[in-house]
């Protein structure tokens, strides 16, 4: 299973920048490629909260269903989806550091359950890795703001 690992130390308290990619709108505010967020659920935060998400990417505008399944305010939030013959399960983990500073860490796990999943997961995950980092760049400068 191929796995991303992006880390973020940002200078914003810790509950900020949870709130940041633990709520969709705040995400959608710090991310400037998602175009339009529709939550599909009656829960709008927390486990179960589950939305569609749209972003542009080259120059192409693709729809992604997730879910939240794990949820501790101010600590960590899972989203998963099931995309394209993978599971994507994004795991943001929110901690102080011995400076007053906040860490981000983001563990993005590929599990291709298709065969042409699985055969393309090795020429994926670089361009994922990349669009990871970007996304994680842009909570940092948002929150930071």
């Amino acid at each position: 299973m191929p796995r991303a690992t992006v880390t973020r130390i940002i200078d914003a308290p810790a509950d900020e920048v949870f709130r940041t990619v633990a709520e969709i709108d705040h995400f959608s505010q710090a991310i400037p490629h998602i175009v339009k967020v529709e939550i599909l659920s009656d829960v709008k935060t927390g486990v179960g909260t589950r939305f569609r998400e749209t972003r542009r990417m080259k120059g192409k505008e693709v729809a992604t269903e997730l879910e939240v399944t794990e949820y501790v305010e101010d600590q960590r939030i899972r989203i998963v989806s099931d995309t394209n013959g993978t599971i994507w399960d994004t795991l943001f983990t929110v901690s102080h550091t011995r400076d007053g500073l906040t860490e981000l860490k983001m563990v993005m796990d590929a599990n291709a359950h298709t065969l042409l999943a699985r055969l393309l997961s090795p020429f994926i995950m670089p361009m994922v890795q990349s669009a990871l980092e970007a996304d994680m760049d842009a909570v940092k400068a948002y929150c930071e703001d």
